[in-house]
């Protein structure tokens, strides 16, 4: 609880005059309490709990001169517009600003006429400008996005490394380092680089329980996208794609039917970028189409989706991402489609890297977690979560929860994972333990004697990919951790002992990921399940549809695809209500399409 306004408390007294709140959120007050003792801080706060007041606040307590830094130009530059216009002295020297505007921001610096001035760490750590900070007085150091000073942050920039010597250059300054996005070996290698160990650190939490968490496999990527959009008319929105192609295809994919759409990559033109930007944070109902350079900082409070159309880097980089949604506390939803092919690029992206062994080892480790959240068998929340350290009851705001999946009973198979994993010396990955049970002549196995156990060959009947899943269901659900810290070794947890002892069961999510063919063969598969009948009013529907397509102008597919006719002809809806459950049937298709589909469907039987 917020304590009552006190006119005599700095801090409060600069919430209420300067920033116009009466009181802090929760976590704030801590925060602030740590910096104006003089002590270093590492906070981790939800995106949109308020982070900049808990260096802004002691900034203006402490007096002198704060200097912030912040990876990203945009980013700077909003957050001194919202200073000035609270009446805060805050500028920014950098790169986007002419010399004479960067010279008059120093000079104001110098002169005492400022109280935070914002820079990039390339700006902030050169000789010269360490020099002259020194003869300044400087009474905070502020690192916004911390999780860039470490290299298993979803961000690293290795510009952030040389931040270690402000503690040297400026001893008894105090230093706060902010991020939403920090899990416990991350926040433990920013600990080491930035503070060599002494700092506070106040983890608040990482729920956000307006944003609907959703996973669906990837079959029909443009039409799953569309049929997402179009759900969300009119509102604003996020689409995450892999590539700089992909954006710039998908976001004319999405205007050529009828959605406001704009692109956003680090190759494009900056004037069309920045104008792009401009346009989605100012307009409402604007969908951008983005790569992962657009979004850290950005802070729209009514964005009520994010879209990825692949698989993001890790669980960090997706919760950074999904917490650019709903940041004004109304329902948001943050949708993913999970495929194959995205795992296989993931890992050839990290195995591209140009890093060493240890980082990629963490980085697959990584990857791993995701893809166990991707097949949560339970709560998508209490996965994510956990991974940060942080427990939760199942949210019913997830599709797991919402639509619970069926599981079938794996738990002899579980027992014989957890015997080999146990029996193996609770040290090895997920590749290795799936060769000991599938009974794989390896090198490895052979020279470690694990061929002789009575595990070897235990699971053989299972397929290698069916093994890897369950493992990582075994971890999403708590009877295994792994150690992304290590060497990515896998070890039972106390629920994974009472599973091993019969005392605990497991259920398993099927694997939804198969390889599908082109969708020409999917749709023959359907058809190759109707009856005659039923392929006489298939055809028909497909006639239909056409027509309506080029009254609207507009490809076939986007009236239904192929999968939702046949649907329809084995189903024959005869109501409103009927047609409603038919796949791919929304609520804007039903309104359009339900009546001319329904006296179609009623003809060919009469």
């Amino acid at each position: 609880m917020n304590a009552p306004y006190d006119p005599t408390d700095p801090k409060r007294q600069i919430l209420r005059d300067v920033f116009g709140f009466d009181g802090f959120r929760p976590g704030q007050e801590e925060a602030v309490d740590v910096v104006l003792r003089g002590r270093n801080l590492l906070t981790v706060m939800p995106t949109g709990s308020g982070k900049s007041l808990c260096f802004q606040v002691p900034a203006l307590v402490r007096g002198g001169l704060t200097v912030v830094v912040s990876p990203l130009v945009a980013l700077m530059q909003d957050q001194v517009a919202a200073l000035r216009l609270a009446g805060v002295a805050a500028d920014t020297i950098n790169s986007a600003r002419s010399r004479d505007e960067n010279v008059a921001a120093w000079r104001r610096a110098a002169a005492g006429d400022l109280r935070l001035l914002y820079m990039a760490p390339e700006r902030l750590m050169t000789e010269r400008m360490l020099a002259a900070l020194s003869r300044l007085p400087v009474t905070l150091f502020a690192v916004d996005e911390a999780h860039c000073i470490s290299q298993w942050g979803p961000s690293f920039r290795p510009e952030y490394e040389a931040l270690a010597r402000l503690r040297e250059i400026f001893p008894g300054v105090p230093i706060a380092a902010l991020t939403a996005t920090a899990d416990e070996v991350t926040r433990a290698d920013i600990a080491r680089r930035l503070f060599d160990g002494d700092v506070e650190t106040l983890v608040l939490g990482f729920d956000r329980p307006n944003i609907r968490l959703a996973v669906e496999p990837k079959h029909e990527p443009r039409r799953q996208l569309l049929d997402f959009v179009g759900r969300h008319a009119g509102r604003s929105g996020l689409v995450y794609c892999l590539s700089r192609r992909k954006t710039e295809e998908t976001a004319e994919f999405l205007s050529g039917h009828g959605v406001r759409a704009r692109a956003y990559h680090a190759g494009m033109d900056k004037a069309e970028r920045e104008a792009n930007q401009n346009a989605f944070m100012t307009e409402s109902g604007l969908v951008m189409v983005a790569t992962i350079a657009f979004g850290m900082g950005i802070d729209k409070p009514d964005v009520r989706f994010v879209f990825h159309m692949d698989l993001p880097g890790s669980l960090e980089a997706y919760y950074q991402e999904i917490g650019r949604a709903g940041r004004d506390g109304e329902a948001a939803e943050a949708h993913m489609l999970y495929g194959l092919a995205d795992i296989r690029m993931r890992r050839v992206f990290i195995d591209q890297e140009d890093a060493g062994e240890e980082r990629k080892r963490r980085e697959h480790q990584r990857l791993d977690a995701l893809l166990g959240y991707c097949e949560a068998p339970s709560c998508r929340r209490q996965i994510l979560l956990g991974y940060f350290g942080e427990a939760c009851a199942p949210c019913g705001n997830c599709d797991v929860c919402l639509n619970p999946v069926d599981l079938e009973d794996r738990t002899e198979d579980a027992q014989k994972a957890l015997s080999a994993i146990h029996r193996t010396g609770e040290r090895f990955g997920v590749s290795h333990i799936t060769d000991v049970l599938r009974g794989a002549q390896t090198e490895k196995i052979a020279a470690a004697g694990h061929d002789r156990l009575p595990t070897f060959g235990a699971g053989a009947d299972r397929a290698k990919d069916e093994w890897r899943a369950m493992l990582r269901q075994l971890v999403a659900s708590g009877f295994l951790r792994i150690d992304i810290g290590g060497y990515g070794g896998l070890a039972l947890t106390p629920k994974g002992r009472d599973l091993l002892r019969g005392e605990e069961g497991f259920r398993f999510r099927p694997e939804a990921l198969r390889r599908r063919g082109s969708g020409k063969g999917r749709a023959a598969v359907e058809a190759a399940d109707l009856s005659a009948e039923e392929h006489s009013l298939l055809t028909a529907l497909k006639e239909l549809r056409l027509e309506l397509a080029r009254e609207r102008q507009v490809p076939a597919y986007v009236i239904f695809s192929d999968r939702s006719l046949a649907d329809m002809a084995q189903r024959r809806p005869d109501s409103a209500e009927a047609f409603a459950g038919v796949h791919g049937v929304g609520a804007a298709k039903l309104k359009e399409f339900g009546d001319i589909f329904i006296a179609a469907i009623r003809r060919h039987g009469a």
